[in-house]
């Protein structure tokens, strides 16, 4: 019997392809949303920023000296976010095949894109966003954007070894046990790493007393707003490019079939 597609597992430069594609198309949704839901939050912390620096003519001269404006970089937007999701989609991609022989064997390459997308979301973007969450450009002092980069990429790195602890958790338990206790071990293991970066990495506390908080949390929100679009776009796209396709028979299968019946089809 012929082998079907599905049993020939893609090539890398296949899955590539299809997970920059993913990535392209995800980070232009991404960037739909961000224009819509964060870019009006941008511009009302701008507006603070500038009257609380600027006022009469040094407000207009500071304008002036802006490299680009704020439509270039509205629609700018869609350009980074397109660039970003195209190269979060190829490193998805890149993972998928290295870590696709310890997929359960159950699962079908569409599904295993779909965990692999999803454990990215959850290392990548909820576990930094629960100790840093994103900040208007009005708040955060200058003097410390180096360590709070560095942190933010240490808890990025944290954030996947503890979705890495989760799954060892989870295979640590007998396939035959409840499920709660599968479960349970993945929860712990991964909570286990997660604490542990929450409590050693520093805390940045740097929100102005007078900054209008409800503005500091719909920009917050919008923003992992605009990263679960990336990564929920991503993982499904990829999913569906990763499905196996039902092979439908060939046109010569039909003539190769035995004949059923007695006698010899009838000639017209």
């Amino acid at each position: 019997m012929p082998l079907t597609p599905a049993h020939n597992p893609p090539t890398f430069v296949t899955v590539l392809i299809r997970g920059l594609l993913a990535g392209l198309v995800a980070g232009l949704l991404a960037g739909g949303f961000g224009y819509l839901v964060g870019e009006p939050r941008i511009d009302a912390a701008i507006a603070i920023e500038e009257a609380a620096t600027h006022t009469g003519p040094v407000a207009d001269d500071h304008h002036g000296d802006d490299l680009v404006g704020r439509d270039g970089q509205r629609f700018g937007l869609f350009l980074a976010t397109g660039l970003f999701g195209t190269a979060m989609g190829g490193l998805l991609a890149t993972a998928f095949v290295l870590l696709r022989r310890r997929f359960p064997a159950a699962a079908d390459d569409g599904r295993s894109a779909l965990l692999l997308a999803g454990g990215a979301l959850l290392g990548v973007v909820l576990v930094p966003f629960g100790k840093y969450p994103a900040n208007p450009p009005a708040v955060g002092n200058p003097d410390t954007i180096d360590q709070r980069t560095v942190a933010y990429l240490a808890l990025v790195v944290l954030g996947l070894v503890a979705v890495w602890a989760g799954t060892l958790g989870y295979r640590s338990v007998r396939a035959d046990a409840p499920p709660w206790q599968r479960h349970g071990a993945a929860l712990g293991g991964f909570a286990l790493v997660a604490g542990v970066g929450y409590v050693v990495l520093p805390s940045f506390q740097e929100v102005p007393d007078d900054f209008p908080a409800t503005l500091l949390w719909n920009f917050r929100l919008a923003s992992l707003g605009t990263q679960v679009v990336l990564w929920v776009a991503i993982g499904l796209l990829f999913s569906a490019l990763m499905s196996p396709r039902p092979a439908g028979p060939r046109p010569d299968d039909r003539a190769a079939e035995p004949l059923t019946g007695q006698g010899t089809p009838a000639r017209p």
